[in-house]
């Protein structure tokens, strides 16, 4: 990710876009039990943004929903750094190339430093994936982890 868009997270997405984003995880959430969170932070603190998503995913307390099939999206705004990266659950069954795939198609998007409608065509995916294997399951589907997006303004070390 390239960008000369490289502000602070609180600033990142204006107000529209921050709504946008969190209106596309409840969406994606309508129709699976998956959970979805978007992280930005302003650094990535080593450098990669796998291991740092990694890191965030479990300070989240991402790992602890009932079928282990939450979904970071990680991206560090001032680094123009990203990942997504998927529970236990989710990597014993979608394919091998999907995350490869959602970043591939974000990636386009954020290119063109249209960093929310990549984040909205992203979570889009992942919820239509996680939905063949993750069915949402009515009103008995709990809403496990918060759709607002979670924002670390230090650098993170």
């Amino acid at each position: 990710m390239t960008s000369p868009r490289r502000r602070r997270p609180k600033a990142f997405f204006d107000a529209e876009e921050e709504k946008r984003i969190v209106a596309a995880i409840g969406s994606a959430e309508k129709r699976t039990s998956g959970e979805i969170r978007v992280h930005l932070e302003h650094r990535c603190p080593g450098g990669d943004p796998y291991e740092r998503g990694r890191k965030v995913f479990e300070d989240l307390g991402m790992t602890a929903t009932a079928a282990r099939n939450g979904v970071l999206i990680y991206l560090a705004t001032g680094d123009g750094l990203f990942s997504v990266l998927g529970d236990l659950g989710i990597h014993e069954r979608v394919p091998e190339n999907f995350w490869d795939d959602v970043v591939e198609l974000m990636s386009r998007h954020f290119a063109q430093d249209r960093f929310a409608e990549g984040m909205c065509e992203g979570i889009a995916a992942i919820g239509e994936k996680l939905s063949e294997f993750f069915p949402y399951a009515g009103e008995a589907d709990l809403n496990e982890l918060s759709d607002e997006l979670s924002i670390e303004e230090g650098d993170a070390s």
